[in-house]
Parts: structure tokens; C-alpha cells; sequence
């Protein structure tokens, strides 16, 4: 129609990747113009609004009474609607002012597992922030379209989804996913895992923030050095005073073997579900990793000794589910038929 093509020209077409942890936005022709936390901040019986992203991120463990810092997606679901909402409309005016002419197509990636009724209500958010047209994606399809896979053709693509609420494992063919197993060990998992361990092996307690930072010094993109140290700052569990004690990297490598056993298992629950012809794509290509959690360190080597396949760390692996959803914004007609299509108040 002639009105979808004007408003399809002038729009600032834009893709959500609306993350447990992380939300990342892409505006069509500008890439992606937003990073920031799924953390919101609000006073407490008022409900007004203080602060979203960053800014709330650094509020965690620090507020004074009746102000609370919430992550409204938890596990890869949506644990708080309204809160979500607030979320998402927040950033997506910091990214488009509202026009009544220029209406954009919105495209967003949700966690696994969530209910149609949660699909709704994020279409609805999109509508109400001024969408021409808002579609949903599955993850792994926007983190396969991201890395280049070719996802069309009738051939075996395993990706393995590491994010912040949940680990997915998905086998993609023909446009469409095949097999898939899911997992709540993720990022969130492996900060809450080092916490448990610092306050068992060593009797500190630490935060959540404090967690997260010795969980990125674990990654693959951090200098190897041989057994390096880290320095934790927390209060005495026998005590209650603050103290100081130093851990190795080698030290904090073991007391995650169990979250990355868990991954581990995932991935061979999902390829002892996968017909035989798509395994032997697999066999051919690899498997494939995704979302930040890839980058933890040892990760990829112990799943390409216990499967026997060749294991990949994608580039920028963070990043993968939101260039997915920028492809599909840009060749919309292309990935039609991965998208979900959905309607104002259905």
C-alpha cells in the first residue's frame, strides 16, 4: 500500500533485544543506539519511576529505605508486567520521539518461555509507544540470523544462547527451530554461584555488582594471565566488619564447574533429541555460541572435549541477538516468515 511505504521510508524502524540483564536497541540506519541494564528503580508505595538502565544498575545494594532496585525480567521471563512496560517504553523514547506521522515498525526479541499472554502485553507496550507495526522473534533465530547462519537452507545450525536468565540450546532449520532445551544457568546463575562460594569458602558476604565484576574477569576476553589474583572487598560472615581477602583465578575456574557442567548437559540433551541427518550437519559445522555468557572462560574448550565437535565463540557474542533483529528490520520481506506478527490489544 502506498500509506505502508511512506511511513515504511521515513520511519526510524527499530529492533529490541529485551534481555533478563541486558536490553539493546537497534534503530534502522543508525545500528544499535542503546545498551543499557534491565534494571529499574522506584519509590517504593508511590510506584513513581526514579531511574532505568545504568543509572538504576548502580543503585543495586545502595538504596536508602523506600526505594527499591528491580530486574523486571527474571529467569527469562517476565516477572513483573507494568514494571516491564515502564522499561521498555523508557528506552524506547530515549531512542524515538513520538510522531504522529512517522510511525515506526518495531521488531523485539523476547526471553524463552514466555506465555502469549507476555507477548501481548510487549506488542501492546509497542503500539502504545507508537508502532506502525510491532512483531516478535525467537531468540535463537535472532541470534542465528545475527551470526550469519544460514538459516534457510535444510541443514543442521546449532546455537547455544547463553544470557543472562537463561541458557538455550536450539537447532535451527528450514526457517525454523527444530529441537531446543532450556536453562535457568546463566549469567544471573553465575554471579549468584560466586556469591554462595565466597560466603561458604571464605565467609565474606559480597553483592550482586561485586559478583558480576569477578564473573567478567573470567572471560575470554580478559588477558589469560596464569593464576591471577583478585582482590574482593566484603563484610565478615563471623565478624559483620569489612574485610579484604584475595582469590585466584583458578580457585574462582572451579567453583564454577557446576554451572558450566549444567550448560554442558543442555547442549547433549538437545543433540540426543536431533534427527541423525541434522547431527551430521552439525558434526560438519560446529556448534555455535552466543550471548555473553560465551565468553566465560574454559567454557567452549569443555564443550568441545565432552561432545566431540567443534566449538565456536561467535564475534562480539553480546551483540549477536541484536544484529539479528537489525537484519531482519532491514530486509523485512526476507524474514517474514520468522517473525510473529501481532496486533494492538489481541
Amino acid at each position: 500500500m502506498v500509506g505502508d511505504f511512506i511511513f515504511g521510508s521515513f520511519s526510524k524502524n527499530i529492533g529490541i533485544d529485551l534481555g533478563t540483564s541486558t536490553t539493546l536497541v537497534f534503530v534502522k540506519g543508525k545500528g544499535v543506539v542503546l545498551y543499557e541494564p534491565s534494571v529499574i528503580a522506584f519509590e517504593e508505595g508511590s510506584n513513581r519511576i526514579l531511574t532505568v538502565g545504568e543509572e538504576a544498575k548502580k543503585m543495586i545494594g545502595r538504596t536508602p529505605r523506600g526505594i527499591l532496585t528491580v530486574r523486571p525480567l527474571k529467569e527469562g521471563v517476565i516477572a513483573d508486567f507494568e514494571l516491564t512496560a515502564e522499561m521498555l517504553m523508557f528506552f524506547i523514547k530515549k531512542v524515538h520521539v513520538r510522531n504522529r506521522f512517522i510511525k515506526p515498525t518495531i521488531i523485539i526479541c523476547v526471553p524463552s518461555g514466555v506465555t502469549e499472554v507476555e507477548k501481548r502485553a510487549v506488542s501492546d507496550v509497542a503500539y502504545q509507544c507508537g508502532a506502525r507495526k510491532a512483531f516478535l522473534i525467537d531468540e535463537p533465530i535472532a541470534a542465528a540470523i545475527g551470526v550469519g547462519l544460514p538459516i534457510f537452507e535444510p541443514m543442521g545450525n546449532l546455537i547455544l544462547d547463553i544470557g543472562g536468565g537463561t541458557s538455550e540450546v536450539a537447532v535451527i532449520s528450514l526457517g525454523g527451530i527444530v529441537v531446543n532445551e532450556l536453562t535457568k544457568v546463566a549469567g544471573d546463575y553465575i554471579n549468584s554461584t560466586i556469591e554462595k562460594y565466597i560466603k561458604q569458602v571464605h565467609n565474606l558476604y559480597i553483592g550482586e555488582l561485586t559478583a558480576e565484576v569477578l564473573k567478567i574477569n573470567l572471560s575470554e576476553n580478559e588477558k589469560n594471565e596464569e593464576n591471577k589474583s583478585y582482590e574482593i572487598s566484603g563484610r565478615d560472615r563471623l565478624t559483620g566488619l569489612p574485610k579484604i581477602i584475595n582469590i585466584s583465578k583458578d580457585e574462582l575456574r572451579e567453583a564454577l564447574s557446576e554451572p558450566i557442567r549444567i550448560i554442558a548437559n543442555t547442549v547433549r540433551l538437545t543433540l540426543e533429541k536431533t534427527p541423525p541427518e541434522l547431527v551430521a550437519d552439525i558434526l560438519d559445522k560446529g556448534i555455535i555460541m552466543t550471548g555473553g555468557g560465551s565468553l566465560l572462560s574454559g567454557l567452549s574448550l569443555l564443550l568441545q572435549e565432552e561432545m566431540g565437535i567443534a566449538t565456536f565463540i561467535s564475534p562480539e557474542p553480546e551483540y549477536c541477538v541484536i544484529k539479528g533483529i537489525g537484519k531482519a528490520l532491514e530486509n523485512l520481506n526476507f524474514y517474514q516468515r520468522v517473525l510473529i506478527r501481532t496486533s494492538r490489544g489481541v
